[in-house]
């Protein structure tokens, strides 16, 4: 916000800062009044920045556009309490410039300073990386200060061990994570095909999944959205690159169902309300060739006390669905939040 122009701008050989213009939302009349109000004296925040731009030129919609797209983040990191001030920092402002014409007969030194302070931001619950992302998506275009899979690294490299960027041609299957991006559907002789990019920030690899695959798995092959999948690398004659035959694709939810051991929840005075969270987050019944199966995790209790400790396998009747909805909820229900996914012993 107080180093960007209206156009992009070369910093160095290899940096380009990227034009304030470029923002979806804003506008060429908006840029001009903000750079005019700035001048040469940098903004030191969000309530200074309104008090200083015409407001008539630079509305609300401009600012949060500017905010997702990270052109605050000099000013205030947190953009979702950034975010959530714009329509306070606006009041604010008003009040400023009202206070300053207005004067006032009993408007006394030390009331003066009081309205003139500037309010704290508003608090908000902190972006994940996906709605941070998601959120600069949309007033870009595309991701900037980071990619969507480090939302789930963490937890998918501890069963998908191999990176997109060490592929190499395999008569082996493959066990892929990534996001999907480039989603198309194609009619060919063989019926519908679908094609997309399979991204896990190292590199990505053009991914086809047959129409049998794709119509059973309309809902987790979106745009954005993170998938798991079993297939076949090989090279692709036509781009002289590697191409992803798809066999098998899971979400995180069902991908932990098939490659978690059990969720490990540590407990101290009092047993968790089991039966309650299985009730909300119910195992799926999946009808299969070979008769239904249930798809599930297992809870395992671990209790501990000052000169023992043990643990409480509760079973394939304690099986649960492991939603991100439900891991949150063991979180709160176990000892310190002690709640995770157990991989491998």
């Amino acid at each position: 916000m107080n180093r960007g122009a209206y156009r992009f701008e070369p910093v160095s050989d290899t940096v380009v800062r990227y034009g304030l213009g470029a923002i979806k939302g804003t506008g060429q009349g908006a840029i001009e009044a903000i750079l005019e109000a700035r001048g040469s004296t940098p903004f030191v925040s969000l309530f200074e920045f309104a008090a200083r731009v015409d407001r008539q030129r630079v509305n609300k919609r401009v600012v949060e556009a500017l905010i997702k797209a990270g052109a605050f983040d000099a000013l205030h990191g947190d953009r979702a309490s950034a975010l959530a001030s714009v329509s306070l920092a606006f009041d604010w402002a008003e009040a400023q410039e009202v206070n300053e014409h207005q004067g006032g007969l009993f408007d006394f030194a030390d009331s003066h300073a009081a309205s003139t302070q500037e309010p704290a931001l508003v608090k908000a619950q902190a972006w994940s990386i996906k709605e941070r992302l998601t959120a600069e998506k949309a007033a870009l275009g595309f991701y900037l200060s980071g990619h969507l899979f480090e939302e789930y690294a963490p937890e998918v490299r501890r069963f998908v061990r191999k990176n997109i960027a060490d592929l190499v041609d395999s008569r082996e299957p493959q066990l892929l994570a990534g996001i999907v991006s480039d989603l198309r559907v194609v009619n060919g002789a063989r019926g519908r095909t679908a094609i997309f990019r399979l991204d896990d920030g190292s590199e990505y690899i053009e991914a086809v999944a047959n129409e049998e695959l794709y119509d059973a798995n309309r809902e987790r092959l979106r745009e954005d959205e993170l998938v798991i999948i079993q297939g076949k690398v090989q090279n692709d004659r036509f781009s002289g690159g590697l191409r992803l035959s798809c066999n098998t694709v899971w979400d995180l939810p069902s991908a932990r169902s098939r490659f978690g051991r059990y969720l490990s929840v540590a407990v101290n005075g009092k047993v968790p309300p089991v039966a309650d969270v299985i009730r909300t987050w119910p195992p799926r019944v999946l009808e299969t060739d070979h008769g239904r199966t249930q798809q599930g995790l297992p809870i395992r209790l671990h209790l501990k006390r000052e000169r023992a400790e043990g643990a409480i396998d509760l079973g394939d009747a304690a099986r649960f669905w492991p939603s991100d909805e439900a891991l949150a909820r063991w979180r709160t229900l176990a000892h310190e939040g002690r709640a995770a996914v157990v991989y491998s012993d």
